[in-house]
């Protein structure tokens, strides 16, 4: 039987370029609020969980060795395919490895950020590694993206039940054991602050606007992994779903690409 760090990893098998071409990329914002309590340029910023790279590769012209770790082969060769594609900046490495085993010196990190993945993984052996390889002064900053984005109530509400179908479609097709396990974001801050480990933490939570057309906004929802494992496990009754779910979008865009508002809730730790 898959334990529950396998059931988290595998989650993400078969649709990484689906995922890259459809979420959003990690806004600016973030550099320029942990570059603040960082207090100076980083030199190495370590990116855990990083996925396809979005969160990674907004660092290039920010520091000087950037460390994208990701467990799934899938999404970690979507990553590498990216950097490929962008000449192969000599600052950047995208690398396996898991979140309580960083094979990265002691006190060699300014900053190390989970974007969207920290509820993936064991909060306090993974604060614990954490800290381990941040400098005194090092920020570690989870953060992650309401879903879904912000647009219209009627919008959002469709969003939001397709999601819960698939949510119960996968409940009936699989055993608890057999599905990815969630640690709850509310509890990231305090989580933190339990380990004791940092010496300051706090919540901020800001937002973004981001250009985005109808086909895209509907297949963030598709993106989604809760969607995404109810397919694998063959719930094709929800392609009716979703099918009916890009028309009511494409309606409410009415042709356009529209402003879409992303929010952002991140939990930080200075060590």
């Amino acid at each position: 039987m898959k334990d529950i760090r396998t059931n988290n990893i595998d989650r993400f098998l078969g649709y990484s370029q689906f995922y890259n071409e459809n979420r959003p990329a990690a806004p600016n914002s973030i550099i320029k609020i942990l570059t603040r309590y960082l207090t100076q340029s980083p030199h190495r910023v370590v990116d855990v969980g990083c996925g396809t790279g979005l969160s990674s590769f907004i660092w290039l012209d920010q520091a000087k060795d950037i460390i994208g770790v990701e467990p799934n082969d899938d999404m970690r060769a979507a990553a590498i395919a990216e950097w490929h594609a962008q000449q192969e900046p000599e600052n950047l490495q995208f690398v396996k490895g898991l979140s309580d085993q960083l094979n990265i010196d002691s006190e060699s990190v300014d900053i190390l950020t989970c974007s969207q993945s920290f509820h993936w993984m064991d909060p306090q052996p993974t604060l614990q590694e954490f800290a381990r390889v941040l400098k005194k002064g090092g920020v570690f900053a989870t953060y992650d993206c309401d879903w879904p984005p912000s647009f219209t109530r009627e919008v959002e509400e469709h969003y939001q039940a397709l999601i819960a179908q698939a949510e119960l479609r996968m409940k009936e097709l699989a055993p608890a054991e057999q599905l990815a396990f969630k640690w709850n974001k509310e509890e990231h801050l305090q989580q933190i602050r339990n380990s004791q480990l940092f010496s300051f933490s706090k919540e901020i939570v800001f937002h973004h606007w981001e250009q985005c057309d109808a086909t895209r906004y509907a297949n963030i929802a598709v993106s989604q992994g809760g969607l995404q494992t109810a397919l694998k496990l063959g719930a094709e009754d929800l392609q009716d779903a979703i099918a009916d779910f890009h028309r009511y979008v494409q309606q409410a865009f009415d042709g356009e690409s529209q402003d879409i508002l992303f929010s952002y809730r991140m939990r930080i730790g200075i060590k």
